[in-house]
Order: structure tokens, then sequence, then C-alpha cells
């Protein structure tokens, strides 16, 4: 398969993890890594290496998103969600674009860059950085749960909402291909999003709140939170913890 290969749907249809806001305001602003990415797609394995190459970064968040769209290809996708190819779709929406592709990453919410083009990708990232515009995410644990706070905007910094999603993450999976254009492949995959949700809105001032902490081990044992501008727009906060 072509990474170029579009495949034309219907648009209607680093890792860093802290203790305490004033340490996340004195480290380098985390920058949001999203691959969109197939077990059914020959095209995506150097990209899946790519981010768990970008995993172990300390100024990045890296995130995988398995999407469903390619299953018809010999092979069902064990991790992919719904939810994920939704929000592909609608960075699709975003960005103006009148399709999707796998192995696509987008890079804090705004540019996008065909996953296996490591260069390009570490460019992306690069220029992500440069952005002096970011808020701090605050992540603790105890007692069955897990605290995050938002820190308020900082003076100068423009004051649009931003909405806070909350997404179930598992650190590492490993799967053996059956089928399909990547049949008797073992593929390796780095916080994988098993599940995410529109927690809430930001207005601009600091904001806390608790949830259960849900590890379950070979299902998920993370969470990220992502602070992103008019839903699927720039991403201006992230944060990744491993529960404990």
């Amino acid at each position: 398969m072509n990474a170029r290969r579009t495949l034309f749907l219907a648009l209607t249809a680093g890792a860093v993890s802290v203790s305490s806001p004033l340490l996340a305001a004195t480290a380098p602003p985390p920058i949001l890594v999203e691959l969109f990415t197939s077990q059914g797609c020959s095209d995506c394995p150097p990209a899946d290496h790519l981010l768990l190459e970008l995993a172990a970064r300390k100024d990045v968040v890296a995130l995988t998103l398995p999407i469903t769209y390619w299953d018809m290809l010999g092979w069902k996708d064990t991790l992919a969600t719904d939810a994920n190819t939704q929000r592909q779709k609608a960075y699709a929406k975003a960005m103006s674009r009148s399709g999707v592709y796998t192995p696509q990453i987008v890079v804090g919410g705004a540019e996008h860059v065909i996953g296996g083009h490591r260069d390009k990708v570490l460019t992306a990232i690069a220029h992500a950085q440069a952005q002096r515009e970011f808020v701090p995410i605050a992540i603790a644990q105890g007692s069955g749960r897990v605290t995050v706070t938002i820190a308020a905007r900082a003076e100068g910094q423009r004051s649009t909402a931003a909405t806070i999603w909350l997404m179930h993450t598992l650190s590492h999976a490993k799967v053996a291909i059956g089928g399909g254009e990547n049949n008797t492949r073992e593929l390796v995959y780095a916080n994988v999003v098993r599940e995410m949700q529109r927690f809430g809105d930001w207005d601009g001032g600091e904001k806390n709140f608790t949830i259960p902490m849900r590890a379950e081990p070979g299902k998920q044992d993370g969470i990220a939170i992502v602070l992103q501008r008019a839903d699927y727009g720039p991403v201006i906060g992230a944060a990744l913890v491993a529960l404990r």
C-alpha cells in the first residue's frame, strides 16, 4: 500500500508527567505527536517504530491511535477504535483535507506529516517547539484517584477557550499479525489510545479535577490529558502519566 494512497471518507460520518505546576512551568513544553496507524497497512510499521522512539523523549507526548478503516484488507486491527478513526476524520475536516490516510502523524494538532518520513516528522516537532504559547498541566496520583491541574493562562497569552481531552492509554502492546498486508509480522506499539472523551472546557483560569484511577494490566495503564483549541485545533497543553 502506497503511503500516499488516500481513503476518501465522508467527514460527517516529551511524554511528561509532573507533580506541580511550578515544575511544569520551568520544563520545556511537551509537544503532542499523534500517529494514526493500522495493523492492516504495510506502510505503517516504520511509523510505528518511529513512534516508539518518540515515546522515549521527555519533550514529547507520543500517542498511537489505531484506526478501523483498513480492517477490510484481510486483518481486523486488534487495537483500533471508532473514536480514534473519528478523531482523524475530524482533523482532516479541520485542516480542509478531503480524506484520511495512514500512516499519518499530526504534530501539535496543527501539522500533518506522512508517518514514515522521519526527518519531516522531527522538523515538524522542532517547528512546534518554537511556538511559545503553552499551558502547563500537572498530574498527581494518590488514594486511587488522579488529580489534574491545568494552569491559568500566562500574562499576554490570548484568551481563546480550549477543549480538555481525557485519553486512557496502554503503554506497550505487541501484536502477532495473522493476515492482511502485514501477515506473519509482529508489531510493537507505544502509548496506544484505548479510550477517549471530551472531558470539559478550559476558560483560561486554573482548573483542577480528579478522576478515578483505572489501571488494567494489558488493557490500559496510563492517562493523557490534552488541551486543544476548537476541539481539533492547535494543542496548547499535553501530559501523559503512567498509572501505578
